[in-house]
């Protein structure tokens, strides 16, 4: 699936692949220092958003029942934490199509989280989406930021243990 083929509202989330993931070192608060060559596989799931009063999530694909759709979604939370920093309601209908197994070690539910971020940028029509795909997520560690913009690349930061 590529680009094309998605609806316009729609964003593929890639699967990432270490290269090589070097811990560097631990930070005070615990968290651990990474250098890493992350490239992008060609198997993708798929986020797309409409218009609704309320923040929702819908999950379908072959491992929709692997993943369900609680409260903590990272997908729900980047969602929770686009609205907050733009200082509007949460709302959407967001909609997942996992292809990526859960747990599976390849990004699939930080990928989710990023395309997330640029379908409800789109959505909401806000015109510095480079910031808000990168920034929020770096909150949350460094294959989130890869994430934020998938391309092969060098990458250097932090992640939850």
């Amino acid at each position: 699936m590529t680009h094309d083929d998605l609806e316009s509202d729609a964003e593929l989330a890639p699967a990432k692949v270490n290269l090589f993931l070097h811990v560097t070192g631990k930070r005070p608060d615990g968290y651990h220092l990474l250098d890493s060559m992350v490239v992008f596989a060609g198997i993708a799931d798929r986020v797309a958003v409409t218009p609704a009063e309320e923040l929702s999530l819908a999950i379908t694909g072959p491992f929709a029942l692997s993943l369900a759709a609680e409260p903590d979604n990272l997908v729900l939370r980047a969602a929770r934490t686009l609205a907050a920093e733009a200082g509007v309601r949460a709302t959407g209908a967001l909609r997942l199509d996992k292809q990526i197994p859960v747990a599976s070690g390849i990004g699939g539910g930080s990928a989710d989280a990023a395309a997330a971020l640029r379908c409800l940028a789109k959505y909401g029509g806000w015109t510095r989406v480079r910031r808000f795909c990168t920034a929020l997520p770096s909150a949350w560690g460094l294959m989130c930021r890869c994430a934020a913009q998938p391309a092969d690349a060098h990458a250097r930061g932090w992640a939850r243990s």
